[in-house]
Parts: C-alpha cells; structure tokens; sequence
C-alpha cells in the first residue's frame, strides 16, 4: 500500500510565497515540490516560508531536494543574512531530522502563525504525472545531495544511493 504524498497549497505575493505542506512529504511528493519551487523562482520569486503546521513527516528524500533548494537559494544571495527559506512550525521529528542530516543551518526556523502580506492570491498546485524513472532519479540526487553536504551521511545513504543507481540502470537501460 503506498502512503499518499503530501498535498501543497500556495500563496503568493510579489517576491515572497508561502507554501502549506500537509500530510507526509515523501518521495513521491518531493517531485510535485521541488518542480513548484523552481516554477516559481523562475518567475522571480526569492523567499519562501514553508507551513510545516500539519506536516507529519519528511522522508530521506524529501529531506535531500529541501535542502537541495535551500543550498541553491542560499548561494544565489549571499548578501542575505538570513536564509532564504523559512521553516514555519516544524515538528521536533522535522526539526530533529534536518539536524541529524547537517542541513538545519540551510533554513530559518520560526513558530507562530503565518503572517501573509495584504496582496496575496492563492494558487492551485497539480501534481506532476511522474514516471518511474523520474522518481527513481529524483530519490537518486536527493540522496547524493544529502551526502555531499554532509559527510557524514554517506554511511546513512551510501547503499540507499547504490541500490537507486542500480535501479535507474535497469529503468532506462539504453541510456547506459
């Protein structure tokens, strides 16, 4: 039985958009996230505040294409004190796990509850129709992601990382 991805409601206003992760972000989901994010730093965005308020749980994955983003985001304003993404209500599990993984210094951390600017329109998110490649390479480089940034998640995710290569191999084995 597979758990059903994590839902994602959007609000946007001129430069800043607001992101409401509910349910488990897994892997599944993180494909449908990181294809928002990048739609919407496309068109000019440049700081995003994550609602973690009902988020359960983010997977490995998940985990790798935050920070993925976070480190991207980061190194495009190096002028800015502060991180360009913030985590808004994250659980002691999120908070626990991004600490582990060596990546919590990537976000700005907050409790409370969402202050949205007046000029703000909601926006529908669709998912993306992934194909099993897609996800399997999406799992792939979340996974190296979190390994380059830090170390000492190769003993964590060598083999997970292993196994997906091998994996994507036989997806796609023309492209070898």
């Amino acid at each position: 039985m597979s758990t059903p991805s994590a839902k994602l409601l959007v609000c946007a206003g001129e430069k800043f958009a607001c992101i409401r992760i509910i349910g488990r972000a897994n892997f599944s989901s993180s494909i449908d996230f990181k294809t928002l994010l990048n739609e919407l730093l496309q068109k000019g965005f440049t700081y995003f505040v994550l609602d973690l308020s009902e988020c359960m749980l983010m997977d490995s994955t998940f985990l790798g294409v935050l920070a993925g983003l976070g480190l991207k985001m980061n190194a495009a304003q190096p002028d800015q004190a502060d991180p360009a993404i913030e985590l808004l209500n994250p659980n002691p599990r999120i908070t626990d796990l991004l600490e582990s993984l060596g990546v919590l210094h990537l976000f700005k951390l907050a409790q409370g509850p969402v202050a949205l600017p007046d000029q703000v329109q909601s926006h529908v998110h669709q998912p993306v129709d992934a194909s099993r490649e897609d996800v399997t390479r999406a799992c792939l480089e979340a996974h190296r992601t979190l390994m380059e940034i830090n170390p000492d998640n190769v003993a964590k995710f060598k083999e997970v990382a292993q196994f997906l290569a091998e994996d994507l191999k036989r997806v796609k084995p023309e492209e070898r």
